[in-house]
């Protein structure tokens, strides 16, 4: 079956096994079992009243939404993405809200206990709500204008300043959204008793984080990003969270209830969801690090070694015809090069650069050198890891350097196949062939390298010198 055939169902299922979908799924498994307790005994007791602990949980909350924002921020500054941008200025007007801004405008003049104090951190909760779910439905759209670059943070701080200027101006006509007082002797109580507005507000947030939580998770499904596999179940929590806000309205209190457990859940996934988009930066940063070194060594190996080798091997002409050391020292200059080319090559090349690629080029430098007809036949889906594939191309290379130097071959074919498990490369010539058991017990230093090569594969490697007819080299892994 080809391929495309395959893509509809087969694909589908593949993104739904992925880990992001699993967790997200638990997320909202949790979310709607303790919704369903809260539903189903409402006056079961199941939080105590705490203002210390309920404190430092709103600080805590809001110091990982905004060490989150900035991370995801830093993502904004390389991808300029509206995604990333939208996100980090949603999680720092949560932020922003939880960081004590009730009971601040709580302890300013002229303000009514349950109305500014609830009624502005509620407006900026919902604006970060909204500015999270628009980042999930943008997906990864790049940002072209370059103001929007640059003035990005000017959002956050003009929603807080519009909301609280205009909900300051009305603040003597603000309803009491909830009234604390009503909740002071006991954690169970009749539902939703706040104003019919809190509610609507709180189930409208709820229904932005549901609707993100879906969003990214489709999302984490399609595109391999860590950051993403955490948003999905992260919002589900805090989405529920919401909706046990609207049966106990412990946000604006200091009793601890479901509500408040599961917004802590939330960040904490969200916290680690970080740190593994830490780990996956600085490891592609290591990475590249290292190819950028590799490239450094190959350059300079390139401009130093290899000009230098070939500019001896140029000056070996001008000895004697007669001096037998002329033919030796060229011979030198000759394997020394191709040492010199390989290193280049090794250190030069992508990590993912397929097999088959590596094993035609290689061959086609010798070729073009000694001026022998190639012919290659390579299979493209054959795939190795890295040092497997050094050690091929070194075989390859010292298979057709052979069969010039010393089997005065003509033409060189290489080909690399498959056979159900079992990959098979050979190197087969025209040559004269030779005594392989000679060639061993002599100075045949390369067949002996060639086949240590083979074996830590793990392979296998057989030589076969047809006896005038050429010969054939076989490697099997």
């Amino acid at each position: 079956m080809c391929p495309e055939e395959v893509s509809g169902g087969a694909r589908a299922r593949l993104r739904l096994a992925r880990p992001g979908v699993w967790v997200t799924a638990a997320g909202w498994v949790v979310g709607l079992i303790v919704t369903a307790m809260i539903l189903w005994s409402p006056y079961l007791s199941s939080g105590f009243r705490s203002p210390s602990l309920h404190l430092m949980l709103d600080t805590a909350d809001a110091c990982i939404a905004l060490l989150v924002a900035y991370l995801v921020h830093a993502r904004f500054a390389r991808r300029y993405c509206w995604q990333d941008g939208l996100l980090a200025q949603g999680l720092v007007l949560l932020a922003v809200a939880g960081f004590g801004l009730g009971t601040a405008t709580e302890a300013l003049p002229g303000v009514r206990g349950g109305t500014l104090d609830i009624w502005l951190p509620l407006a900026v909760r919902l604006s970060g709500a909204l500015l999270i779910l628009v980042a999930a439905l943008v997906a990864d759209r790049r940002i072209r204008h370059p103001l929007a670059h640059r003035h990005a943070w000017l959002l956050p701080s003009a929603i807080v300043l519009l909301a609280s200027s205009v909900l300051w101006s009305v603040r003597s006509n603000l309803p009491v959204a909830f009234d604390s007082a009503s909740i002071q002797g006991s954690a169970g109580h009749p539902l939703l008793t706040a104003h019919p507005a809190l509610l609507v507000a709180q189930a409208f947030s709820a229904a932005c984080f549901l609707i993100a939580s879906i969003a990214f998770t489709f999302q984490s499904a399609r595109r391999d990003d860590e950051l993403l596999r955490w948003l999905g179940p992260a919002f589900a929590l805090v989405g529920f969270a919401r909706v046990n806000y609207l049966l106990f309205p412990s946000l604006y209190t200091d009793w601890l209830y479901t509500g408040d457990l599961l917004r802590t859940g939330c960040y904490l996934l969200l916290l680690v969801g970080a740190g593994r988009e830490l780990k996956a930066y600085w490891t592609s940063q290591s990475r590249a690090a290292v190819l950028e070194d590799r490239r450094r060594l190959a350059r300079e190996l390139h401009d130093g070694v290899i000009q230098e080798i070939g500019f001896i091997r140029a000056e070996s002409f001008a000895l004697p015809a007669d001096l037998p050391a002329g033919d030796r020292i060229i011979a030198a200059c000759d394997r020394g090069l191709d040492e010199a080319r390989a290193a280049v090559q090794a250190l030069g090349r992508p990590a993912d650069e397929p097999l088959g690629f590596v094993l035609h080029r290689a061959a086609r430098e010798l070729a073009e050198r000694y001026q022998v007809d190639l012919e290659v036949e390579v299979d493209d889906s054959i795939s190795v890891q890295p040092d497997q594939q050094h050690a091929l191309m070194r075989i390859t290379r010292e298979a057709v350097s052979n069969a010039v130097r010393h089997g005065k071959a003509g033409r060189v074919h290489v080909t690399l196949s498959r056979t159900g498990d079992c990959r098979r490369l050979l190197i087969q010539d025209n040559g004269q062939g030779f005594d392989v058991g000679c060639a061993v017990t002599s100075a045949g230093y390369g067949l002996v390298s060639m086949r240590d090569r083979a074996r830590n594969l793990p392979g296998t490697f057989d030589v076969d010198g047809q006896g005038g007819g050429g010969s054939l080299v076989t490697v099997t892994w």
